[in-house]
């Protein structure tokens, strides 16, 4: 698969889990541990989205810094509003396999905002100028 297509793809998967926030966002059925695990699906594949078409290569990781790091190595640096989205990191790993309690509720709509900005970012870079 070319790059670009992979990028496409990527992209195309994070919106299946964006598609999947919107509507659980408030549902108090859903847990904020499978909440912030689409989170993280949804930001790592948009981030690996980016690194596709721009950076080539990245590991198989989970771990949101070390992909953020890579586009700022490759010359692609996210808004200050997206900094700290790498705490979704151990929703994707160590909260996926060992029991959750948190006493923090998860400020959902402020994430969904966060993916939904992330994504949009992808897009535009995607898109032929």
């Amino acid at each position: 698969m070319r790059l670009h297509e992979q990028a496409l793809l990527l992209m195309k998967k994070a919106g299946d889990d964006e598609a999947l926030l919107i509507e659980i966002v408030d549902s108090m059925h859903v847990s904020d541990e499978i909440f912030g695990f689409h989170c993280q699906q949804a930001v790592e594949k948009l981030l690996k989205s980016l690194l596709s078409e721009f950076g080539g290569d990245f590991p198989r990781t989970h771990n949101l810094r070390l992909l953020m790091d890579l586009l700022a190595d490759a010359g692609l640096t996210l808004p200050q509003t997206l900094a700290d989205i790498d705490l979704l990191t151990p929703y994707g790993t160590l909260f996926r396999y060992e029991d959750f309690s948190s006493d923090v509720e998860l400020d959902r709509r402020c994430l969904l905002s966060m993916v939904q900005t992330l994504r949009q970012i992808v897009v535009n870079r995607l898109s032929p100028s």
